[in-house]
C-alpha cells in the first residue's frame, strides 16, 4: 500500500473526529448552556483549519519534495466544505429555524454574516469542480484560476471570525498569521515563476537597451 492511500485511510476517520465529538457531547448533554454557540464555533474553527491545511499542502509538498502530498488536497478541501456546510446549517437551522427572511436580513445588515456567507458561497463551486472530470471540462489553467478562490475564501473566513469575536481576537489572529505566511509564500512563488518564464527575447531587448544607453 503506497503512502498516499495509507495517509488517506488515516485522514478520513481523523477528519470526522470533531463532528463525532460534537455528536457525542450532544447526546450526553455536554454542550453547555449554549449548545448552538458551541457547535457554531467548533464547526467554524474546523472549516478555517482545514482551509489553511488545504493551502499549506502545496508549499509543504515543494519544500519537503514529498510530491505525493498533492493527492491529499482534494480530500482536505472537501472536508473544509463539509464543516463549512455544518457551520452554515447550524446558523440557518438551529439559530434561524429556516426563516429565510431573517437570514437575508442578517446577511444584509450584519457585516460579519455577509462576509461569512460570501466565504461559504465561494466554497460551493470549489467543491463541485474538485473532480478529475471537472478538471478536464474546464481545462487545467481555467480550473487552477477558479480554485485560487480558496485564498479569498480563507481571507473572508478570517475576517468573519475577527468581526464575530470583536474583543478576544487571539484565535482569529493566529489564523490570520498562518494565512498571511501562506499568502506571502504563494505571492513569492508567483513572482518567481513569472520572472523565470519571461521570454528570452524581452530579456535580450532589455539588455540591448541598457547597452545602447
Amino acid at each position: 500500500m503506497n503512502r498516499l492511500r495509507l495517509t488517506k485511510l488515516v485522514l478520513f476517520p481523523a477528519a470526522l473526529i470533531p463532528v463525532a465529538r460534537l455528536g457525542w457531547k450532544a447526546l450526553h448533554d455536554g454542550l453547555g448552556a449554549n449548545p448552538i454557540e458551541v457547535i457554531t464555533h467548533s464547526t467554524g474553527d474546523w472549516t478555517l483549519i482545514l482551509i489553511l491545511v488545504t493551502l499549506a499542502i502545496t508549499p509543504l509538498r515543494r519544500l519537503t519534495r514529498q510530491y505525493w502530498l498533492i493527492g491529499l488536497r482534494r480530500m482536505v478541501g472537501l472536508f473544509a466544505f463539509f464543516y463549512g456546510t455544518l457551520h452554515f446549517l447550524t446558523y440557518i437551522w438551529l439559530d434561524k429555524f429556516f426563516d429565510l427572511h431573517e437570514v437575508w436580513k442578517d446577511v444584509y445588515k450584519r457585516p460579519f454574516i455577509t462576509v461569512g456567507f460570501s466565504a461559504f458561497v465561494l466554497l460551493i463551486p470549489l467543491a463541485i469542480t474538485s473532480t478529475k472530470g471537472w478538471i478536464r471540462r474546464l481545462g487545467g489553467k481555467n480550473w487552477q484560476r477558479l480554485h485560487r478562490l480558496i485564498y479569498l475564501t480563507g481571507i473572508l473566513g478570517v475576517i468573519h471570525y475577527w468581526w464575530l469575536v470583536k474583543a478576544d481576537i487571539r484565535k482569529p489572529e493566529e489564523y490570520a498569521v498562518v494565512l498571511s505566511i501562506l499568502l506571502l509564500y504563494r505571492i513569492g512563488t508567483w513572482a518567481y515563476e513569472a520572472r523565470k518564464h519571461t521570454p528570452a527575447s524581452s530579456k535580450t531587448n532589455e539588455g540591448s537597451q541598457v547597452a545602447s544607453s
